[in-house]
């Protein structure tokens, strides 16, 4: 679940490990520019170009989108920059659903943590992968890790790196809950 650039490295990373994906949700298409032409998310034009099944709910709670959901028998929901998902939709897979931060939660919690790491001068943010819960970036923290902040990087810089180093994690991650192992924070 995502819908920007920022997801669709992370959409890649899991087309590209051994985990199937079931389905992508996405925002709905929007008109955009000066003819307002139809504009697709990144997550959709990537979804489209590899053939995975995309769902597109302009209501999170709406019921045919969570037929739609729960007819997949997904394993684990990631969520990756999207919109806040109500109880029923998080509470689908039995696994759990899991959110992708980029930065040490509880740290930055929100948009622009990448931003909010330069601009506080820290020397060092990462990645939280966490369930989901009912409150923003609040659910237990099931694993982090860390990537430097050089004294030169720019929000841009960082982001590549903390991006780089989300993607293998992820998978890392993903592997270790399928196979059972959910410990609760784990800092490599």
């Amino acid at each position: 679940m995502g819908t920007p650039e920022f997801a669709v490295g992370t959409l890649d990373a899991i087309y590209h490990s051994h985990h199937e994906i079931v389905a992508v949700v996405t925002a709905t298409d929007k008109p955009s520019g000066r003819g307002l032409k139809i504009q697709h998310s990144e997550v959709k034009e990537y979804a489209l170009i590899h053939n995975l099944p995309i769902l597109q709910p302009e209501k999170l709670k709406d019921p045919e989108f969570i037929d739609t959901l729960k007819s997949f028998n997904a394993d684990i929901f990631v969520v990756v920059a999207f919109r806040m998902l109500p109880e029923v939709v998080y509470s689908i897979p039995k696994m759990g659903t899991f959110n992708v931060h980029a930065s040490l939660l509880p740290n930055y919690r929100g948009a622009a943590p990448i931003h909010h790491a330069v601009i506080n001068g820290e020397k060092e943010t990462g990645v939280t992968i966490h369930r989901v819960s009912a409150e923003y970036d609040s659910g237990e923290i099931v694993a982090q890790t860390t990537v430097p902040v050089m004294e030169n990087d720019t929000p841009e810089i960082l982001a590549a790196r903390v991006l780089e180093r989300e993607h293998e994690f992820l998978v890392e991650v993903i592997s270790n809950i399928a196979g059972g192992s959910t410990s609760k924070t784990k800092k490599p």
